[in-house]
């Protein structure tokens, strides 16, 4: 990716807490991989002969919930490739200016089209720090690279992020990824004075990547197009990062690169 696109994502990213990126370079084969790789462990099939961590949603629950499934890497050779690629690490790295970066937790999410009236698809207002801290300490370089899979368009749910909301102390008053209230729930978030409450959509076409910073404010409504909404959310670290003593033992075997791997160095 040309500089220019590099530095105009990183003044982006900066400012407003988040980019957007259309073509990052992954390619339209593996896309199509992943996609049969997300299927397959809907299904309960592993072509790598292991099951993903303990998640809310399972094979055999209804499909017509939201389905987040954690850490698929772990049961699909596609899915790995597809978290593993230099394109994305190339793209991650020039972004933050890390001397590296490494993937430490991946989130499948697969949104089905559901009537507004009946929708529990929604993800409520949160920012990941209120998720992350502990067992990462809070001044970490924690973000995520939310990856889209198929074309990501305002009817089918797409994210929303508050601009600026990164530079705020709203991540210390919580969230609820469940929640399905948006409204209500954004109306108990307290802004600074004088900041307003806009959101932006991450409009994506299929390969198309949005990065976040883990002090966002960001959530998503329902999913009224015909077809699911297909993601990842793939979260990742620099060498800016720390756990915190307590919980060092317990992240030691996500933090294995050969599961959770390191996809950039400078």
């Amino acid at each position: 990716m040309a500089t220019d696109q590099i530095e105009g994502a990183r003044a982006r990213y900066e400012a407003d807490g988040f980019c957007f990126q259309d073509d990052v370079g992954l390619p339209e084969q593996l896309i199509g991989r992943v996609v049969e790789g997300m299927d397959a462990i809907r299904r309960g099939e592993y072509d790598t002969g292991s099951p993903p961590e303990e998640s809310p949603w399972n094979p055999g629950d209804d499909p017509g919930k939201l389905c987040k499934i954690e850490m698929p890497q772990f049961a699909s050779r596609a899915i790995m490739e597809l978290i593993s690629h230099s394109a994305l690490g190339d793209f991650v790295g020039r972004l933050t200016g890390a001397q590296w970066v490494q993937v430490w937790w991946v989130q499948l999410l697969h949104k089905p089209p559901q009537p507004p009236a009946d929708d529990d698809t929604s993800i409520g207002w949160h920012t990941d720090r209120h998720y992350w801290c502990p067992p990462w300490q809070t001044h970490s370089e924690l973000f995520t690279a939310w990856v889209a899979l198929s074309d990501v368009t305002a009817p089918s749910g797409p994210m929303r992020l508050v601009p600026g909301s990164h530079r705020t102390e709203v991540g210390d008053e919580g969230g609820d990824f469940f929640a399905q209230d948006l409204e209500s729930q954004r109306a108990s978030i307290q802004l600074p004075d004088g900041m307003p409450w806009r959101e932006v959509e991450a409009i994506l076409p299929a390969g198309g990547v949005s990065i976040h910073n883990m002090n966002t404010l960001h959530g998503s409504g329902p999913n009224v197009s015909d077809r699911p909404r297909l993601s990842f959310a793939i979260h990742m670290r620099t060498d800016r990062s720390w756990t915190t003593d307590e919980t060092r033992v317990g992240l030691a075997e996500y933090l294995d690169d050969e599961r959770c791997p390191i996809i950039y160095r400078a």
